[in-house]
């Protein structure tokens, strides 16, 4: 049975904090697992009193049995932030324990030749020409105008007419405004006249092969198995297409503040990431070019 505690954490979460229902789901687990982990330590049922009289040791003892659990440094570091915030929300001042070094992954982006490869064969794979249709404009969606796919299966048909920009909805209700590339807007148009089912203003704007809401799992599902036949990463994946439009900006003289704007991020520091992309996609030029090298 649900701990009431975390139950209230979750609906916090939701209601107030608006964070999407995948961070719910995780947050709450966390939450859960300390309170079970409290209680057996314990010995007895756990309430904001016993929450009060908690220190390092017993997050220490609780990140142990993670371990444990076969969870990495970036898992046990999400784990410890989770478990602040719960205990914030609850009125308990967390103890003070260092968390676990996460070395920060650089996104590797894919060049724009790949990034129309890839659509297109995913387009080609596709098992009737108007899905292909589909599957071409959500892709060169996400690579030409840096959505996460999550932004572009959450598009509705008010959207239409495409005109020069759209406005997204993105993380914690978030709403931007990106350029739309002619380009794109031919792509989607192209769909919407292909699409044998009818797309309702208030009703998803990609469609599944049955009428209902596309899935990005099977978005996904499509780039794992075109990444394959044309020898890309594992590294590709949706994600990777909104990695490379913002490298590619940034390459071509964007200024930081600006892609941020684009890209949806709350904070530069998110954003500045990109700049560690572009000099790792410089070194591997000069690398390859400098005779030196």
């Amino acid at each position: 049975m649900p701990h009431p505690l975390a139950v209230r954490w979750g609906d916090h979460l939701r209601r107030d904090r608006r964070r999407s229902p995948h961070t719910v789901r995780a947050y709450v687990a966390t939450a859960e697992r300390l309170l079970a982990f409290l209680a057996d330590h314990h010995g007895q049922a756990v309430d904001v009193a016993l929450l009060r009289t908690i220190g390092a040791a017993d997050l220490r003892a609780f990140l142990a049995r993670r371990r444990n659990e076969n969870i990495g440094n970036a898992s046990a570091a999400r784990e410890l932030s989770a478990v602040r915030g719960f205990l914030a929300f609850v009125g308990v001042e967390a103890p003070r324990l260092k968390g676990p070094r996460v070395k920060r992954g650089v996104p590797r982006p894919i060049s724009p030749d790949e990034a129309l490869a890839l659509a297109d064969t995913v387009a080609e794979e596709a098992h009737q020409p108007w899905i292909g249709t589909r599957d071409w404009a959500v892709l060169l969606l996400l690579y030409g105008a840096g959505l996460r796919v999550g932004e572009a299966m959450a598009l509705t048909g008010a959207v239409l007419p495409i005109g020069e920009a759209m406005a997204v909805t993105g993380k914690r209700d978030k709403t931007r405004i990106v350029p739309i590339l002619p380009q794109v807007r031919e792509a989607i148009e192209a769909y919407v006249a292909a699409c044998p089912w009818p797309i309702e203003r208030d009703g998803p704007l990609f469609l599944g092969a049955r009428g209902g809401p596309l899935s990005a799992a099977l978005v996904r599902r499509a780039v794992r198995k075109a990444r394959a036949g044309l020898g890309l990463g594992d590294r590709t994946t949706p994600h990777a297409l909104r990695h490379s439009f913002a490298t590619h900006l940034l390459g071509r003289g964007a200024d930081l503040r600006a892609l941020q704007e684009l890209l949806g991020h709350a904070s530069l520091s998110s954003t500045q990431i990109y700049t560690a992309v572009d000099a790792a996609h410089l070194l591997d030029v000069y690398r390859n070019a400098h005779p030196r090298a």
